[in-house]
């Protein structure tokens, strides 16, 4: 019998990553993982203790000490049937998904330290294949040996939409064009940051979904596994 795949999704903020994969995952009976939530709660820990300024300078010595007092599990939820992100047994998939910890989480996430530890415990969690991991570097870093590797863009204008429209579905009043201020800059740190930049893996497939349906996505998804699975 074939070992399950290892499925690595990448790509820039808010064009629907964790979407798919979580679908993906659904479809195929494998392990989702969002990686994207891992450092957003770090960042929310963050903020809570005091560790990251007005100017987002990070108190550096005090957040590496704790690291090992942050405990990230995921519980799939009741009401939504998916995986929901918990910080030391508190469930903070609400709170890590506002536009403030947005701004913040690219700065963390650039944190050599705090990625090592991450990418410590996704290797952990993925490591039997069947899971669909989503990120920036999965596909580069953390599972370079992949058998499907996927990288996913769209167009920072439509990203910006998305997210405008999924708070304000939420309740939150936000400006759009603040928000696509805060795409923009998260892409360009994301891109230039030292440790594991946001690219493509050079094997990866790449899907602009700019104008794609999420029907349109699943059936992409859904031929790319098809054909790695009919080479193996």
């Amino acid at each position: 019998m074939k070992k399950q795949l290892t499925i690595a999704i990448d790509g820039h903020s808010s064009c629907g990553k964790s979407t798919m994969a979580k679908q993906l995952a659904k479809s195929l009976g494998y392990i989702y993982v969002d990686t994207g939530a891992m450092y957003r709660t770090v960042t929310l820990y963050a903020m809570r203790k005091n560790l990251i300024a007005a100017d987002n300078s990070v108190n550096i010595g005090e957040l590496q000490k704790a690291m090992p007092e942050i405990g990230i599990t995921f519980r799939i939820g009741e009401k939504s049937g998916r995986p929901e992100a918990y910080l030391n047994n508190e469930r903070v998939e609400d709170a890590i998904r506002g536009i403030e910890v947005s701004r913040k989480v690219s700065v963390i996430a650039s944190i050599p330290f705090v990625r090592e530890a991450l990418v410590d415990i996704q290797r952990e969690m993925g490591k039997e294949g069947g899971v669909v991991m989503d990120g920036r570097d999965i596909g580069t870093t953390v599972f370079p040996d992949a058998e499907l590797k996927i990288f996913v863009t769209a167009s920072a204008e439509v990203r910006a939409r998305r997210r405008f429209d999924e708070l304000t579905a939420k309740g939150e009043t936000v400006d759009y064009d603040e928000i696509l201020a805060n795409v923009k800059e998260r892409d360009y740190i994301d891109s230039h940051r030292e440790v594991s930049p946001l690219r493509p893996a050079d094997d990866a497939v790449l899907l602009d979904n700019s104008f794609m349906t999420i029907a349109e996505q699943d059936e992409w998804l859904k031929e790319q596994v098809e054909k790695v699975n009919h080479c193996r």
